[in-house]
């Protein structure tokens, strides 16, 4: 059936409009006095009426939920934090003692940086940049010792696989080493979050001799340290039909969108009928817009404060607890600024108590030669009628 007609205005002030060239109505109203008779001042009882959470899908690697009734500032706030200020702990120092394989020293201690280490940052505190030794408390240690060497008894083999030992090194090859003071952590099964990761391949001959140090950042230092392999949000798509779509319009229609959007049924006298049945699927390709007889009929919106995120972890942390720390950032943000403002109103008041009182104070000095001075620049101080008396100018005084 046709979308049955809405509000223009509610349009305007709550969706954002795809057309077949441009994207309209993209900037956030809802701040007082934006629309005549409608109340958009911000309280705290109306947040909490439209604000929610959906979780839509959840794995140890992945989760897709729906955040609803916020501005655009506050999601996109959440995204940036989980990219980059969510704390992770990586490998920071190699030490090599020996490297003999045709990776240099600086390459294989980058491509080990980017190696994600499965270790809950929350149990570990950040190394001071002055300190010289590393601790139980900022630091994890790990090992890597291979030599690569030739299978005895497989010389008419020509499979490295047959031919080698220890010919591909792959991250099950890092082993931890606790340091005195980390017993409690042998239950979190502390190492690389995937044991197949490649990291060089070896021949006879070749053999690495590795000591690897952890330690806590945020990706806003490095993105080795980002806990995401991709943090992303997009608006809720709305489609409406103005019109029905029958027969051979009714599947080109369909193919104009991704697959799911849009489903072509038969109704109860035999025809075939477009309808929308999942416009959550819509990537907002705006194909619709080539075909000259159906671009008329179709209206492509966006929910302005209906944010689908997308969060994929690297599997340090489970995605849903990534989204929380990034909240706990977020909201410690919020308190360090407002603790800053009250700072900062008070030193303001302080200022301006002590200017009163220093003028005040000026005043009273003025005043016992002029007591009598009605002049209206004593608002600005009583210099400036000493001054003018000084240089035998009139005052104003009546």
């Amino acid at each position: 059936m046709p979308h049955s007609p809405t509000n223009p205005l509610e349009d305007v002030r709550r969706k954002v409009k795809l057309t077949e060239f441009t994207v309209e109505n993209v900037n956030s109203t809802d701040f007082p006095g934006a629309y005549e008779g409608y109340d958009d001042s911000w309280s705290q009882e109306k947040f909490e009426e439209k604000f929610q959470i959906d979780i839509v899908s959840l794995s140890s690697a992945e989760m897709e939920f729906d955040m609803v009734g916020v501005d655009a500032a506050i999601a996109n706030s959440i995204r940036r934090i989980l990219l980059a200020e969510v704390p992770t702990m990586a490998i920071e120092q190699v030490a090599i003692w020996n490297n003999t394989s045709i990776i240099q020293d600086e390459v294989l201690a980058h491509r080990l940086g980017l190696i994600p280490i499965k270790a809950d940052p929350r149990l570990f505190e950040y190394k001071p940049k002055d300190a010289e030794t590393s601790s139980s408390d900022d630091t994890l240690k790990f090992s890597l010792k291979v030599k690569c060497t030739r299978n005895p008894g497989c010389a008419d083999a020509t499979d490295p696989k047959v031919l080698f030992k220890n010919h591909k090194v792959y991250t099950d090859s890092i082993q931890w080493e606790p340091i005195q003071g980390q017993d409690f952590l042998k239950e979190k099964d502390i190492g690389p979050v995937d044991k197949d990761i490649l990291i060089s391949t070896m021949r006879p001959g070749h053999e690495l001799d590795l000591e690897l140090y952890c330690v806590k950042g945020i990706g806003k230092d490095h993105a080795k340290f980002s806990p995401v392999a991709t943090a992303s949000y997009r608006l809720l798509p709305q489609i409406k039909l103005l019109r029905e779509f029958h027969g051979e319009e009714a599947y080109r229609l369909q193919k104009c969108f991704s697959p799911g959007v849009i489903d072509v049924r038969e109704t109860p006298e035999g025809k075939k009928v477009a309808r929308v049945v999942n416009a959550r699927k819509d990537t907002c390709s705006r194909n619709v817009f080539r075909e000259e007889d159906l671009k008329d009929g179709v209206v492509l919106q966006r929910v302005r404060d209906h944010f689908i995120f997308c969060v994929e972890s690297t599997g340090i942390l489970p995605p849903d607890t990534l989204v929380c720390e990034a909240i706990q950032v977020l909201r410690g943000k919020c308190v360090k600024f407002l603790q800053e403002l009250e700072d900062k109103s008070g030193t303001l008041e302080t200022r301006s108590t002590f200017s009163r009182t220093r003028d005040s104070r000026s005043l009273r000095r003025w005043s016992d030669k002029s007591p009598s001075c009605p002049c209206s620049l004593w608002t600005f101080g009583p210099r400036c009628c000493q001054r003018r008396a000084d240089l035998g100018t009139p005052m104003p005084c009546t």
